[in-house]
């Protein structure tokens, strides 16, 4: 139901934290970033006629975006399943997410690509890591998770499936094409993005589960 397994839990770490250290030693990523960076100024795509409609696929990532999805389906399962647990999966993860993301950013405080050069713990650094592509992996994870406990329709479960997926990727790459964000910024997102995931299913199992009323009208396996 979209738990993510130990391994991608422990890949997820050890890739955020070396990058994250790479970076910060002014390493082979922040060069990379750069580079990257400049092609993609090259494209132009943030001053084109194109901008808006890539502008749409970083909505993908978007916390207003998923919420609103989220808002509904949670409100489908409260009504026709009788449980607040959705809800409750939704807020834990909504409160870790801006939690560790804002932590990082002003913690790290990186500038963006549009910044005059790469700097770390700067007053109005506030690009690393993605929030929209931590975001994504996340938000969508419990979407889908919730979709499939559930037992809602096949077409709803694969929809979910391919937001979970394809959301992080497309958000990042159109991050990326817009010049919004390097690329270790995306990177780190979907890390942090499953590692939280990985948490809020724990807490799920260990707290929230457990919650007498929270499981009233829960299916069960």
């Amino acid at each position: 139901m979209g738990r993510p397994s130990w391994w991608a839990m422990l890949a997820a770490l050890v890739v955020g934290g070396l990058v994250t250290l790479d970076l910060l030693t002014y390493g082979a990523t922040e060069r990379f970033d750069v580079r990257v960076s400049d092609v993609v100024k090259g494209w132009g795509l943030a001053d084109s006629a194109a901008y808006p409609l890539v502008w749409l696929v970083t909505q993908l990532g978007g916390r207003v975006t998923i919420l609103v999805v989220l808002a509904g389906l949670v409100g489908y399962l409260a009504w026709t399943r009788r449980t607040v647990l959705p809800l409750l999966r939704v807020l834990v993860a909504v409160v870790l997410l801006t939690g560790a993301v804002y932590a990082l950013k002003y913690g790290t405080g990186r500038t963006a690509p549009r910044y005059p050069g790469s700097y770390f713990f700067h007053d109005d650094g506030a690009s690393f890591p993605s929030g929209h592509v931590a975001n994504a992996v996340l938000m969508w994870g419990v979407a889908r998770w919730q979709a499939v406990e559930y037992g809602l329709p096949a077409r709803v479960q694969r929809l979910f499936w391919w937001l979970s997926v394809v959301g992080p990727v497309l958000t990042g790459l159109s991050m990326i094409s817009l010049d919004f964000h390097w690329v270790t910024d995306a990177v780190v997102g979907a890390a942090v993005g499953i590692l939280l995931l990985g948490v809020v299913h724990a807490l799920d199992a260990f707290v929230l589960s457990r919650w007498v009323r929270a499981r009233a009208g829960r299916q069960t396996a």
